[in-house]
């Protein structure tokens, strides 16, 4: 009989129904049985945080840095089981589920030396006999959106920080992919964390989440996920005059000039597009090619993308894993279908696969003869499909590159520094990679876009004191 993983409110596990959480590389294998939520669970929740809130936020810092070390020690030490457990719900190879397990990790580690390292500032004021404190405190009752594409990184990098700065938290996970971050908040309670100060409930986001976002108790909300949802949480926080932070969409480009080393090109282009099974934010989509190197780039991609192996995300030789699920999985077949119909040339993949096991393949997807105009540039697939834009020299490619109402990841591939330092400083994105993909950034720097793809300071590093805390300035006469 499969165990029913429950709900952790103020403490306790609650919980009596749930849902089966779907292995994507074999239908048939049940990861888990994982409870669902109600909007009154949820509001227990929140009124659980908001009453654990006083005492966490003045807690030692020693207790929150001990806390944090010790969930950070286990996850690094058991990451060869999440990574596995990730891969099985997720589909991504087991390869990149442990590695984003060991991100997890150091992301808890990071946030456990910043719990010691907060500061202020002490000024001296325009008035002689006065002086100036600057401080951080924290926000209060954070409510947590993740996606399902990093089911074990995203809860990470929002949990970690929200915690280590004294705020107390409610946490609703993708429906699809419950697992990961369910196995966050177990080792956390059994770290030491007091009750009430993180809550996790599971379940549909049209009811877990808008009760998140309906609740005036909430004082803080970070989304990652898509830009409609995206701008309904927006629109409900500004109706409580509450914080928000959103990370959304991208169609991020890559330049590929004239001058580029072609296998840098070929190597780094198949990496940030189909690996992960292009599900991720920052994946390439749009590649904006030079026309002295386009029609050789294009047959060494083409070989590339079409000698990639696709299979069971848990079998080593596997280098892309299933789309997550059914739905995606046509996404990403009517994008193809609206592709060819614009008049993009498929030059690779596109085709469903039949694989030992019942699951969701589909073979990565190149087109070429895009242009910048049609569907299948200008809107995100979130799979493994991306196009080749031909274009005249270096100034047409950033103009092309820019043409977008995201601005989340760019990069581009030269030998020139002239041009790598004009893209660094003019493309229109929050990152961008010189000869290096535009997907994988560190865990200890600020992560975010421009444009439609974020809203509100950055996440990850020391920049995510600036959402998790609010400023305080206050003075002292002699």
């Amino acid at each position: 009989m499969t165990t029913l993983h429950k709900n952790l409110i103020d403490g306790e596990w609650v919980g009596s129904d749930g849902s089966q959480n779907v292995n994507p590389s074999d239908v048939s294998d049940i990861v888990g049985l994982y409870a669902r939520a109600t909007a009154a669970d949820t509001l227990q929740a929140i009124a659980a945080a908001k009453a654990a809130f006083p005492a966490w936020s003045r807690s030692g810092i020693l207790e929150r840095h001990a806390i944090l070390r010790k969930a950070a020690d286990e996850i690094l030490a058991r990451k060869a089981e999440l990574g596995e457990l990730l891969s099985r719900e997720e589909g991504k190879t087991l390869a990149e589920g442990i590695g984003e397990a060991t991100r997890a990790g150091q992301i808890f580690d990071f946030f456990a030396g910043e719990v010691l390292r907060l500061s202020g500032e002490l000024v001296p004021s325009v008035r002689p006999g006065v002086g100036v404190e600057i401080t951080r405190e924290p926000v209060g009752v954070v409510g947590i959106i993740t996606p399902w594409n990093f089911p074990i990184a995203i809860p990470a990098w929002k949990i970690a920080p929200a915690l280590a700065y004294g705020n107390t938290v409610v946490v609703k996970p993708a429906d699809l992919v419950p697992g990961s971050t369910w196995a966050i908040v177990d080792i956390l309670v059994r770290a030491g964390l007091p009750k009430g100060v993180l809550n996790l409930v599971m379940g549909r986001g049209s009811v877990v989440g808008q009760t998140l976002l309906d609740s005036k108790d909430v004082n803080a909300i970070s989304f990652t996920g898509s830009v409609a949802t995206g701008k309904r949480v927006a629109a409900a926080s500004i109706e409580h005059n509450r914080k928000f932070q959103l990370e959304m969409g991208g169609k991020n480009p890559v330049v590929v000039l004239d001058d580029a080393d072609l296998d840098v090109a070929v190597s780094t282009i198949a990496q940030s597009a189909f690996f992960s099974t292009g599900q991720r934010c920052t994946a390439s989509s749009r590649i904006i090619v030079t026309e002295g190197i386009h029609d050789k780039f294009v047959e060494a991609l083409a070989q590339k993308t079409k000698s990639l192996k696709v299979g069971h995300a848990l079998d080593k030789a596997t280098e892309i894993g299933p789309v997550v699920d059914a739905g995606q999985l046509k996404q990403d077949t009517d994008y193809i279908a609206i592709g060819k119909a614009e008049g993009a040339k498929l030059v690779a993949g596109g085709e469903l696969l039949k694989k030992d096991t019942e699951g969701f393949y589909l073979q990565p997807t190149l087109f070429t003869e895009a242009t910048n105009d049609m569907r299948i540039s200008r809107e995100e697939i979130f799979g493994p499909v991306a196009s080749v834009i031909r274009v005249r020299d270096y100034d047409e490619a950033l103009s092309v590159a820019n043409d977008t109402e995201f601005g989340l990841s760019a990069g581009i591939i030269t030998q020139s520094l002239k041009h790598a330092t004009h893209f660094k400083r003019n493309a229109e994105a929050g990152m961008v990679m010189v000869n290096l993909p535009t997907a994988g950034v560190d865990f200890h720097v600020p992560f975010g876009g421009r444009k439609g793809s974020s809203y509100g300071p950055r996440e990850q590093g020391r920049y995510a004191a600036e959402f998790f805390t609010v400023v305080k300035t206050a003075y002292t006469a002699a």
